[in-house]
C-alpha cells in the first residue's frame, strides 16, 4: 500500500526533531517508487535511538583503575561438566530433557557470516568441512535437534505428543537467501519446515563525526550490520519474541554457526541454569595458556563482562588458584542461555549498551552537489554492539564450564591454516567420534594418522549415547556409521 502524504509528512517531523531532517535533501526529486522504498526504510529506525548510541559512545568515559576494577567471575554463580559428580551431571541433564519433551526450549543461531576467509561466498553453514558424508554445518546441527527431541521423548507425560524444538536461524542480507534455498534443497534435513524459522541481523545508519546519518544515494541510507548483538533488536523486530511465546517457549539456546562440535539445546547446559534459576547463561571453556587470545568472563565494577585479553594486565592473566587453574580462565565462545522474560526485556536497556565504534571509510552522497564520495580514508563510523553486552544487565547470570574437545573448535580460518580452519574442525569431531566408540566399549583397531577414523551420525547419536551394542566388539578404521541401520550391522 503505498505511503500517505501524511505519513510522510509525519515522518519529515520525527527525524528534523531529532536533527536528521537532511536525510530528507533529495527526497522530493526522487521518483515515487524510490520515495515508497526510502520511506519503508526510513520508518525501520529511530534517529533518537541513534542519537543516544551516538552520545554514548562519544562521551568522555576516562576512569580510573579504581573505576574500572576487574576480578574473577563468583565461584557460587560458575558450575563445570569438569568437576561436577556424575549425578549432579545427571540432573542437570534430566532437568534440561525434562524441559525440551514440555516443548518449553527452542533454539537460535547466529548464521550471518559467509565462507569469505574459507574461500567460499556461500553461508558458512553451508561449509562443509570435509566429512566422508560431506554434510554442511547446518545440517549436523540440525540432525543434533532431530536426535535430541528424540531423546527427550521419553520424558513426555503423553507418549503421543510430540517433542518439538523450533530453531530461529538469523541470517544476513548476504546470506539470507541463500541460506534458505541450501535448507529448501535438503527438504530441512528432515525438520519440519514450520520449525525453521529464518530473519534477518539487525542494521545500523552510519554516521559522519558529528552523529549525522550518512546516506548512500540519494534515496538509501548508508547503513551496515550493528553486530552479533543486533540478534536482540531483530528478535523484537521481525516478530521472533511473539513467535517464542506463542508457542510457549521459555528458555533459549543460543549459539554461533561455525562450531562442528556444538550441542545444540545442549540438555545439560539448559539443566544447569534452570536449576540455578538464571535469566542469562553463558557456556565457556578453560584458557589454554594465560595469554590465549579470547576474552574472560569476569566482574567488571561489580558486573558481569566479558573481558577482552587484552584489557587483562599480563601479571593478572597469568594468576592461579590453590588446584594451580588460571584466575581468569572463563573463556568465552558465544554460547549461551536465555528465558524469554530476559529476551523481552533487553529492549529497556537496549539503548545502554555498549556499542562498539568502528572508524570506516563510508561511500556517501555529499549533500551539497548530491554527487557521490568514495573517501581514500575513514570518514564515518559504524555501531555495532555484541551478543554478549548484555551480560552486565542480567539478574542472575550463571556461567557453565564445558569440556572444550567436547564441544568447541570454531571454523574461522582459510583452509591449511592449522589452526581453526577445516582440517582442525574435522580432526576434532572425528576424534570425538572415536572417543564416543571407545567410550561404549568397542575396541577400533588400524588407526592411522592420515585415515579418517569414525564419522557418526548425529542421528545416531546426540553425545555418545545409543552406542552400547558396540561393547566389546573390535572394529576397523575407518568406521563410518550414518544411520541405524549402519549401527545394527557392525
Amino acid at each position: 500500500m503505498p505511503v500517505s502524504i501524511d505519513e510522510i509528512t509525519s515522518l519529515k517531523e520525527f527525524y528534523t526533531a531529532a536533527g536528521q531532517g537532511h536525510v530528507f535533501t533529495f527526497f522530493d526529486d526522487l521518483s515515487t517508487e524510490k520515495q515508497q522504498l526510502f520511506v519503508a526504510q526510513l520508518k525501520d529506525i529511530d534517529p533518537s535511538f541513534i542519537n543516544r548510541v551516538y552520545e554514548k559512545v562519544t562521551a568522555d568515559e576516562k576512569v580510573t583503575q579504581e573505576q574500572n576494577e576487574i576480578k574473577p567471575f563468583p565461584a557460587e554463580r560458575s558450575g563445570s561438566i569438569l568437576t561436577a559428580n556424575k549425578e549432579t551431571i545427571d540432573d542437570w541433564e534430566t532437568t534440561g530433557l525434562k524441559a525440551i519433551a514440555q516443548n518449553q526450549v527452542a533454539v537460535i543461531l547466529m548464521a550471518g557470516g559467509q565462507g569469505t576467509r574459507l574461500g567460499s561466498s556461500a553461508p558458512k553453514g553451508c561449509y562443509d568441512i570435509n566429512h566422508p558424508s560431506h554434510k554442511s554445518l547446518f545440517q549436523l546441527q540440525a540432525e543434533r535437534i532431530i536426535r535430541l527431541q528424540s531423546l527427550a521423548q521419553q520424558y513426555t507425560e503423553d507418549e503421543s505428543s510430540e517433542v518439538i524444538i523450533p530453531w530461529y536461524i538469523m541470517t544476513s542480507g548476504p546470506t539470507h537467501t541463500a541460506t534458505i534455498e541450501h535448507f529448501e534443497q535438503h527438504d530441512y534435513f528432515g525438520l519440519k519446515k514450520s520449525n525453521v524459522v529464518f530473519f534477518n541481523q539487525g542494521i545500523m545508519p552510519c554516521v559522519s563525526y558529528d552523529g549525522k546519518i550518512l546516506l548512500e544515494t540519494k534515496s538509501k541510507l548508508a547503513i551496515a550490520p550493528n553486530g552479533n548483538g543486533g540478534i536482540y533488536d531483530a528478535l523484537r523486530r521481525d516478530g521472533i519474541l511473539d513467535d517464542l511465546a506463542t508457542r510457549g517457549i521459555r528458555f533459549i539456546h543460543s549459539y554461533c554457526v561455525d562450531n562442528c562440535l556444538v550441542k545444540v539445546a545442549d540438555p545439560m547446559f539448559m539443566g544447569y541454569c534452570i536449576s540455578k534459576e538464571a535469566d542469562c547463561g553463558n557456556k565457556v571453556v578453560r584458557k589454554a595458556y594465560p595469554t590465549e587470545p579470547i576474552g574472560v568472563v569476569s566482574l567488571r565494577n561489580g558486573k558481569p563482562k566479558v573481558v577482552e585479553y587484552s584489557e587483562i594486565d599480563p601479571s593478572m592473566a597469568e594468576l592461579t588458584d590453590q588446584e594451580g587453574q588460571l584466575v581468569y580462565k572463563a573463556g568465552n565462545i558465544a554460547n549461551h542461555f536465555y528465558t524469554l522474560d530476559f529476551l523481552q526485556r533487553v529492549k529497556t536497556f537496549e539503548d545502554k549498551l555498549d556499542y562498539h565504534v568502528a572508524k570506516k571509510k563510508i561511500k556517501h552522497v555529499d549533500l551539497t552537489t548530491g554527487e557521490k564520495i568514495v573517501p581514500s580514508s575513514p570518514n564515518g563510523i559504524k555501531f555495532e554492539v555484541f551478543v554478549f553486552d548484555v551480560f552486565p544487565f542480567t539478574e542472575n547470570l550463571a556461567v557453565f564450564e564445558v569440556d572444550r574437545k567436547e564441544e568447541f573448535s570454531p571454523l574461522k580460518n582459510a583452509p591449511g591454516s592449522g589452526v581453526d580452519c577445516p582440517e582442525t574442525s574435522l580432526r576434532d569431531i572425528t576424534q570425538q567420534g572415536l572417543r564416543f566408540l571407545q567410550n561404549s566399549g568397542a575396541i577400533v583397531e588400524n588407526i592411522q594418522e592420515d585415515v579418517i577414523p569414525v564419522e557418526i551420525s548425529p542421528l545416531v547419536s546426540y553425545n555418545g549415547e545409543g552406542l552400547e551394542t558396540l561393547a566389546g566388539k573390535v572394529l576397523s578404521a575407518p568406521v563410518y556409521i550414518n544411520s541405524l541401520e549402519d549401527l545394527s550391522r557392525l
